[in-house]
């Protein structure tokens, strides 16, 4: 019982500490995104991937925006990462997708990417991809010294939090801030079901 009302007390605790300005700004660069017609490419390795591919669906059906991830297409990513490798699994697809100024990159990381360790470095090369075509680049990270967090418009970094529980409730801040975004009244068009 300890474990469980420690973890459950630590995620409420840091949840009352969340950037709300933050999470302001990235919904206002979605309704820019949205308004100028634009696109969104949710990027995300390991259960930020599961997350960017729910989101996807969630961003469609309540916003009624256009939005994708490479990691729903299991073949041409098996592909890119088999030919060209795993660094280059989200760069192509965004350049075959004709990301623009127009359009967003949004990370979903725990790290955000570390050139330097080696880690995420295909977020990496999609950042730079997006930097070089005017993009807007967004980001929900667990850590504040990654990639993502230095070249993002709007990043929001999870508070401080014990290494034991950063992965966990990275990816659940992930969805939490999504589904309250989706949920906003200046994005939200569509009634959810239930």
């Amino acid at each position: 019982m300890k474990f469980t009302e420690q973890y459950l007390k630590q995620f409420s605790e840091i949840i009352l500490k969340f950037n709300i300005k933050e999470i302001e700004n990235i919904i206002k660069s979605l309704v820019k995104i949205k308004k100028n017609n634009g696109r969104v490419f949710f990027l995300g390795v390991g259960g930020s991937s599961a997350n960017a591919s729910h989101a996807v669906n969630d961003f469609r059906k309540i916003c009624n925006i256009e939005c994708y991830t490479p990691t729903d297409n299991v073949s041409e990513l098996t592909a890119r990462i088999n030919d060209e490798g795993f660094e280059y699994s989200f760069q192509p697809y965004l350049k075959i997708s004709n990301l623009s100024k127009n359009d967003a990159i949004f990370i979903f990381s725990v790290g955000g990417g570390n050139l330097k360790k080696k880690i995420s470095v295909n977020l990496i090369k999609a950042i730079d991809f997006a930097v070089k075509k005017k993009s807007t680049i967004l980001g929900i990270v667990g850590k504040s010294d990654g990639y993502t967090k230095k070249i993002a418009k709007h990043c929001f970094v999870l508070p401080n939090v014990k290494k034991d529980f950063l992965t966990p409730f990275a990816e659940t801040s992930q969805t939490v801030i999504w589904h309250l975004i989706v949920s906003h009244p200046l994005l939200k068009l569509n009634k959810t079901k239930w």
